[in-house]
């Protein structure tokens, strides 16, 4: 009797994410293993209650890869560690109604924790579905792959923005500060995507800050005022989970306590608190520009080489899963860069889920021409190529919904 599969989204969205879902799908259209194909709306909750839908006949790939945030819904749900909870055993019974035999879940760091959990539950069980976790993040850091399928496309948009923004603000011979706030709690892999005009080879961004480097804000006023010497117009780009010589986040709303389930801080705000910084230790001109949501899901300008190996990923997961693998991610391995070219394999899911990759000590000094040169190395291929879009009559896109 042919096993059925299901598939399922979780964290937070990105240009990507849906290019993945479409590997799943056409993967498993394409074997005749596999019966019906299911997505679980809302990640790991739509399996809990019951909200399934069928996707065996979906046919329009291409658009789908074109759709940016997550078609099936998303959650930011925590199973419990103790496996004799009742909702392991509600999730068991979903799986067993719908005949599952493979259980492909998309996500980053937190994502992979749930196949974790399952894959410990299911553990030594006769007829188990197969547990297969699908990389995915903006922030880069998942352990055990090269990079994350929607880096690409949100490095793209902010290598592009940051551009924009240096243009924008080099207009009038007046002295100012323009800070920049972008993704990261405890990775700077997206700041030093929008760090590419300067690493390029020009002069901006002017001052560039990443978690995995201690702030101090009276040597950043110190730099500020030293760059107000040689330009009139200072641009800054910095990751929203930058911290003190202490390890406390910089920005007084990242202090107020608020958590999510998985017990990380929401951050935001670090950008207003160096502004007011600025403001009242220089008196210049400042503002800052909180890129926030934007930058997650900005498919206008995806990369053409982000959704293709994301489409890929989700092909290889199911492969992996038909081939009996379990309790596994699949990881990209680059095999060099130029010409660029990457390879896919599986990681044990305990080698990645709830740790993080981080920026390597040997790219902090962001002056060095050596560093420059790797980090360029590193994030251009990643960045390639344009994708198309589907437009209506209004020239505004259009979008899988299901």
């Amino acid at each position: 009797m042919k096993k059925n599969l299901i598939v399922g989204q979780s964290g937070g969205p990105s240009a990507a994410i849906n290019a993945t879902l479409a590997g799943v799908i056409a993967a498993a259209q394409q074997d005749e293993r596999i019966g019906n194909i299911y997505g679980s709306r809302h990640g790991i909750e739509g399996v809990i209650h019951d909200r399934v839908i069928d996707l065996t006949d979906f046919q329009e790939f291409q658009k789908l890869k074109a759709t940016p945030a997550m078609a099936l819904g998303s959650c930011r749900c925590k199973l419990p560690h103790d496996l004799s909870a009742q909702v392991y055993q509600t999730i068991d019974d979903i799986l067993k109604k719908y005949n599952i035999g493979y259980f492909l879940y998309i996500g980053g760091n937190d994502s992979m924790d749930t196949v974790s959990k399952l894959s410990k539950f299911y553990e030594g069980k006769t007829d188990a579905p197969k547990m297969i976790g699908l990389p995915k993040t903006i922030d880069n850091d998942l352990a055990g792959t090269d990079h994350t399928p929607g880096y690409g496309s949100a490095a793209k948009y902010l290598a592009v923005t940051m551009d924009e923004l240096i243009r924008d603000t080099a207009i009038y011979a007046v002295k100012s500060v323009t800070i920049v706030e972008i993704m990261g709690r405890h990775a700077g892999w997206l700041t030093l995507a929008a760090a590419l005009p300067k690493l390029l080879g020009g002069q901006k961004p002017d001052i560039i800050a990443i978690p995995e480097v201690p702030f101090s804000e009276t040597a950043f006023i110190a730099q500020v005022r030293e760059k107000m010497k040689i330009t009139d117009n200072i641009v800054v780009a910095v990751s929203e989970g930058i911290r003190d010589e202490q390890g406390e986040y910089v920005g007084s709303s990242a202090k107020s306590g608020a958590i999510d389930n998985f017990g990380h801080a929401y951050l935001s705000g670090v950008g207003k608190h160096l502004e007011l910084l600025v403001k009242n230790e220089i008196g210049c001109k400042v503002r800052s520009i909180e890129l926030n949501l934007m930058q997650r899901c900005s498919s206008h300008l995806g990369s053409l080489v982000d959704i293709e190996e994301s489409f890929s990923i989700g092909e290889f997961g199911v492969k992996a899963a038909l081939a009996g693998e379990t309790g596994r991610m699949v990881a990209v391995k680059r095999e060099q860069d130029e010409p660029y070219s990457v390879s896919m394999h599986t990681v044990e899911i305990e080698n990645v889920a709830n740790l993080e990759r981080l920026v390597p000590p040997k790219w902090f000094d962001l002056e060095d021409q050596r560093v420059q040169r790797e980090i360029c190395q590193y994030i251009l291929p990643l960045i390639q190529g344009d994708v198309s879009r589907f437009q209506n009559a209004y020239g505004l896109n259009e979008y899988v919904i299901f």
